[in-house]
C-alpha cells in the first residue's frame, strides 16, 4: 500500500473505532456495573474486537502446537508477544467462553469515551509507580475470583526498536500465575508487526498466524514459568522468520 492509502486506512480505523465504541460502549458500561453481569458485557466487547479486527481487513489462522485444551470453566492467565495495537483484539476473538480482563497502561484512560469503558474492563497499571505495579496482583486476583481470566502482554509494551524479535519479559504474569494457582495459556502472534506497525505510513490488511503454544501449569516457580514461556514464543518467531527466507 502507498503512504497515502495507508493514511486513509488508518483514518478509517479511527472512524470505525469511534462508531463501534459509541454503539457498543453503552451496553458495556451498563452491564459492567454489576460484577455478575460482566459475562454479558463481554459479549459486546467481543463484538467490538471482531468489528475492529475484521473491519480493518484482518483475519487469522489458528495453529495448535499442543494437544492440551483450554477448559471452559477454569480461569487462566493468557499471554502472547506484543507487536501491534491489533494484538489486543485477538484474545477476545479467540476466547468466547472466558470473559477477559486486560492489564493495561493507565495512559489509555485519557482517550475520550473509550477511556471510560477501559476503566471498567481493565486493571490499569502506572508502570512508573511501584505501588501501582504491586497492587495489580490483588486486583487481578479479585477479577479471577469473579470468574474472569487475565490477559497480560509480558513484554510490558511494544519495543521502540522494531528489530527486536521478542523483548525481555516482565515478571507480573508469572508471579500472578504462581501466586494464585492459575495456568498460563501461551500464544504467539505472527504477522501484525508488518501488517499493522505503529508507523502510520506502513502496513496492509492480511492473515495473521496465531499459534497456541502451550498451557503451563503453576507447579513451577515464577522464574521457571517465565523462562519456558519466553523460549516457546521466541522459538515460534525464529522458525517463522526462517521460513520466510
Amino acid at each position: 500500500m502507498t503512504k497515502l492509502l495507508n493514511y486513509i486506512w488508518r483514518g478509517w480505523m479511527i472512524i470505525l473505532g469511534a462508531v463501534l465504541t459509541i454503539l457498543l460502549g453503552i451496553p458495556v458500561l451498563i452491564l459492567s456495573i454489576r460484577k455478575e453481569h460482566y459475562k454479558y458485557a463481554y459479549r459486546f466487547i467481543r463484538v467490538w474486537c471482531y468489528g475492529m479486527f475484521y473491519g480493518m481487513g484482518f483475519r487469522y489462522d489458528l495453529k495448535n502446537l499442543t494437544e492440551k485444551k483450554i477448559e471452559k470453566y477454569r480461569q487462566y492467565v493468557f499471554i502472547s508477544n506484543h507487536t501491534s495495537i491489533m494484538d489486543v483484539m485477538l484474545p477476545c476473538i479467540l476466547m468466547p467462553h472466558h470473559p477477559l480482563c486486560y492489564v493495561g497502561k493507565k495512559e489509555l484512560v485519557k482517550i475520550p469515551i473509550f477511556g471510560t469503558i477501559y476503566k471498567r474492563i481493565c486493571v490499569m497499571v502506572d508502570r512508573s509507580s511501584a505501588k501501582s505495579r504491586a497492587d495489580v496482583y490483588r486486583r487481578c486476583a479479585e477479577r479471577m475470583q469473579e470468574g474472569q481470566s487475565i490477559v497480560i502482554f509480558p513484554e510490558g509494551g511494544v519495543p521502540d526498536d522494531t528489530s527486536i524479535l521478542l523483548d525481555s519479559f516482565k515478571d507480573g504474569a508469572f508471579i500472578l500465575s504462581s501466586k494464585h494457582n492459575a495456568p498460563i495459556a501461551v500464544f504467539t502472534f505472527v504477522g501484525l508487526k508488518e501488517m499493522f506497525p505503529f508507523d502510520n505510513s506502513k502496513g496492509h490488511p492480511g492473515k495473521v498466524k496465531v499459534f497456541f503454544n502451550d498451557i503451563l501449569e503453576p507447579d513451577r516457580s515464577a522464574a521457571e514459568l517465565k523462562s519456558i514461556a519466553y523460549g516457546e514464543i521466541k522459538n515460534v518467531l525464529e522458525n517463522q522468520m526462517g521460513n520466510r527466507k
